[in-house]
């Protein structure tokens, strides 16, 4: 069994003495998991377009127990994250969390683009990496099942106040006459920002701004949904708020 697919590669491993295990990201099978032959042979033409990050046409065969790579013809390798190893390190983060939160045999064509956009966005290197970082994580939750109430108040129904709250645990906001205790104060250009990232086209997810402020209350806001629901131990994120100055 042949399969062509286009797709990221977002996780590998060393497998024996030579070979390699990927995984790709695709938007017509979702997560699909396979090998690299003679992955440390330098002759092999397929090393160069099978390594991580890299957006590509794959062939692959249908082997013993897993899928095989015939061939892989690159079509984008984001060379640049590799500039910077903060930025290399949330690259990583963004991979393992696909990784988590996508499956195999289901369709992925947005989480694909989401991470595609977010991988383009930080090799050019001109928007807030606390920006792009928020929004691929609620965008990703939203994307695995986790979308948060955010139409209006849990409580009494009202759609907005100047003032709001997040609740972690329950996934849903209060207005300001509603507040629940451990929720999260958020100001209305917040409670904003989170409606646009959920329901907004993908290809527009990144497209929006907040001051300084504002986008530490949405990252906070974001990272601690996403840790409330992702059952995992993401050493990428801990490694990531290391590099990080404030």
């Amino acid at each position: 069994m042949r399969l062509t697919t286009k797709g990221l590669i977002i996780k590998e491993q060393t497998v024996g003495e030579s070979d390699r295990l990927v995984t790709l990201l695709t938007a017509d099978f979702g997560l699909v998991k396979a090998f690299v032959r003679r992955a440390k042979n330098f002759k092999n033409q397929n090393v160069s377009s099978t390594s991580l990050f890299v957006y590509a046409d794959f062939v692959l065969y249908k082997g013993k127990d897993a899928y095989v790579i015939d061939s892989a013809t690159p079509i984008e390798v984001f060379f640049d994250l590799r500039n910077d190893i903060e930025t290399l390190a949330l690259a990583q983060y963004f991979a393992q969390l696909t990784y988590f939160l996508a499956s195999e045999e289901n369709p992925a064509p947005e989480a694909l683009r989401l991470i595609l956009n977010a991988l383009h966005l930080l090799c050019k290197g001109n928007k807030s990496k606390k920006l792009i970082k928020s929004a691929f994580e609620m965008r990703m939750l939203c994307l695995g099942g986790y979308m948060p109430n955010l139409l209006a108040c849990y409580r009494c129904g009202v759609y907005e106040t100047d003032l709001m709250f997040f609740d972690v645990e329950e996934g849903c906001i209060y207005c300001k006459d509603c507040f629940r205790n451990n929720a999260l104060e958020a100001s209305l250009g917040v409670i904003t920002a989170l409606r646009f990232i959920c329901l907004s086209d993908i290809s527009k997810v990144y497209s929006f701004s907040l001051g300084e402020e504002n986008l530490n209350t949405l990252s906070n806001i974001c990272e601690k949904y996403l840790l409330s629901r992702v059952d995992a131990k993401l050493l990428t994120l801990e490694f990531y708020k290391t590099l990080v100055t404030e």
